[in-house]
């Protein structure tokens, strides 16, 4: 991997500490050769929340790559990955108010809620970003 990127299943990640935007994170990750992280599995996601924890000394809402934008409902990887890992939090993802076509990890601040979930974005802005290689 690059310098600054971390090693994880043979892919590299970096977790970028500045809020933005989930398309402003993925355009600024494709600036870089990369794609907003994939997870495919429990144990990938684990691994790139503690690369989150180690860098950020916290657990906060970050973006993941999984939207639904183009069709509501059809959940896909920005890197176009198959979306075959799917941990979803109670009731999600439910689109609430039309407008939630983007993927969050560490939902809850309790750590028992956000081992291992995924959560339908609830606003677009503000959220830090972990970027993948393709």
């Amino acid at each position: 991997c690059p310098s600054g990127w971390t090693p994880i299943n043979g892919r590299c990640f970096r977790y970028v500490a500045k809020p933005m935007a989930w398309i402003d994170a993925e355009k600024n990750c494709l600036s870089m050769g990369a794609n907003l992280a994939s997870v495919h599995n429990m144990q990938e996601y684990h691994q790139v929340q503690a690369l989150i924890t180690a860098a950020s000394r916290g657990s906060g809402l970050t973006w993941l790559g999984g939207s639904d934008a183009q069709k509501d409902r059809t959940w896909l990887w920005s890197d176009g990955s198959p979306m075959l890992y799917k941990n979803w939090y109670k009731g999600e993802p439910n689109n609430w108010k039309g407008r939630q076509p983007c993927l969050q990890m560490n939902f809850s601040g309790k750590r028992k809620y956000h081992t291992s979930i995924f959560l339908s974005c609830i606003r677009t802005h503000g959220l830090k970003a972990i970027y993948s290689a393709c």
